[in-house]
């Protein structure tokens, strides 16, 4: 597949680990005031009669959707094989590869499915166990400066370290994958990092994160056993990493309509039918959808409380707010010894807010792009359908966990406020998700 277009980012952003967010999320920002002024934009039942029935503000907002406004992904200067061809060769390899686990069955695709929308479809993952949240699917993930739902690691590569030795995702240890990598990587591995090891002195599994025999037979490494093992570990983890930023989206009909409506060009606005065009109308206006579903990802990358029912009422889950100190405290972050980066361009991990109330409850926002092929939806897969979703924002309901919770004992905060959609509208919503969907493609990395 050929590149998609790329923008240039100011000396000041490439100079950042991630760019911050990215250039086309900085344009999203020059857009968004305004557009807290558009909720009284259209009207749904509107008859779609051309460009000019979109003012100049709702084509501003419209043209910083279109995806060719997304750029490559931005550098990462934290894994220096990133966007080197042998790095994403391998990469690929290693996310098919269930040797990478446990039980030999599990592997990065087994919950990152390729022909799922690189996700699993499932409520929660499934790996050696059952986890407590569901899949995201890692497509266009190296335009995130945090990963997972709660945003606990800092990079794409450090965040394919974590369920290679989560108890129920892989189950498996860093000396195991280690001896993968030497058994069935050698020539691959040490043509991008130089020589692996020697791994004849040590045991046949340990690891600081496994079972307690696996604990104690890593405690008993020395210091320079321990680092040399991490190092390949850290590694595996950047070549998968430099495989999954080739991967992204295509083209949607949406995009095709949006182009249509820049130039002018009629016939091209049959694209969408009458009721996708009144959804649309009402998702960047009077629904208020697009405060968080900007951008050409249709994503602030952002972690907000939006009132999802937990998926276990007795224990719901904190999201964010604990995921803060643990970003800051892993082993593999930006600022680690097995970055890459220098320490003064992790500007992300190193000005991350850390004490924001408004975090409790908070998940990352999601991109809604092929959001109609990823069913369930939220952070635990609670809603099964888009209708549910549109439903759960018009309600908004409190929140079972949030700051205000905390400090009065009461329902907890969450951010929406109730929106008043007829049930004309809220199927038009719908009508107008499902014209976000396109192929998923992976970028040429020559």
């Amino acid at each position: 597949m050929s590149q998609l277009h790329k923008s240039k980012l100011p000396a000041s952003r490439q100079a950042s680990k991630r760019g911050r967010l990215t250039g086309a999320l900085a344009a999203v920002a020059v857009v968004l005031p305004p557009l807290a002024l558009l909720t009284g934009f259209g009207r749904a039942g509107d008859a779609m009669d051309g460009a000019a029935s979109w003012s100049q503000e709702e084509r501003a907002v419209l043209s910083s959707t279109r995806l060719d406004k997304l750029p490559a992904p931005p550098p990462d200067p934290s894994n220096a094989v990133a966007d080197k061809p042998e790095a994403v060769a391998l990469g690929k390899r290693l996310f098919a590869d269930a040797r990478l686990s446990r039980n030999g069955a599990v592997s990065c695709a087994s919950c990152h499915a390729p022909d799922r929308q690189f996700q699993d479809g499932l409520p929660l993952g499934r790996g050696i166990g059952v986890g407590k949240r569901r899949t995201m699917p890692i497509v266009a993930t190296a335009h995130s400066p945090f990963l997972f739902w709660d945003g606990r690691k800092d990079s794409q590569w450090s965040q394919a370290l974590g369920p290679l030795e989560d108890a129920v995702e892989h189950g498996g240890n860093r000396v195991q994958f280690a001896r993968v990598v030497r058994t069935h990587y050698q020539r691959e591995y040490e043509s991008l990092f130089g020589a692996l090891p020697n791994l004849q002195d040590l045991p046949a599994d340990a690891s600081p994160l496994g079972s307690a025999d696996e604990k104690q037979a890593w405690s008993r490494l020395t210091n320079e056993q321990r680092d040399a093992v991490n190092r390949v570990f850290a590694n595996l983890g950047k070549a998968i990493a430099a495989y999954e930023r080739t991967v992204t989206y295509g083209e949607s009909r949406f995009d095709r309509y949006v182009d249509a409506v820049l130039i002018g060009d009629r016939a091209g606005q049959k694209t969408l039918s009458t009721q996708e065009v009144n959804g649309l109308r009402l998702f960047i206006g009077k629904a208020q959808c697009a405060t968080c579903h900007n951008g050409p990802l249709l994503t602030d990358q952002a972690f907000h409380n939006t009132g999802v029912p937990p998926r276990e009422p007795a224990r719901p889950d904190s999201g964010r707010a604990p995921a803060t100190a643990k970003v800051l405290a892993d082993e593999f972050n930006c600022l680690s010894r097995y970055s890459d980066a220098p320490p003064q361009v992790c500007q992300e991990l190193r000005f991350m807010a850390t004490d924001e109330p408004g975090m409790e409850g908070a998940f990352k926002t999601p991109s809604l792009r092929n959001v109609a092929l990823r069913a369930p939806y939220m952070h635990a897969g609670q809603l099964t359908t888009l209708d549910e979703v549109v439903r759960h924002y018009v309600r908004s309901p409190a929140a079972a966990v949030g700051h205000s919770e905390l400090a009065h004992g009461g329902t907890g905060h969450a951010e929406r406020k109730p929106i008043r959609l007829t049930e004309e509208e809220m199927r038009d919503v719908v009508a107008f998700l499902r014209t976000l969907s396109g192929p998923v493609v992976e970028r040429s990395s020559r």
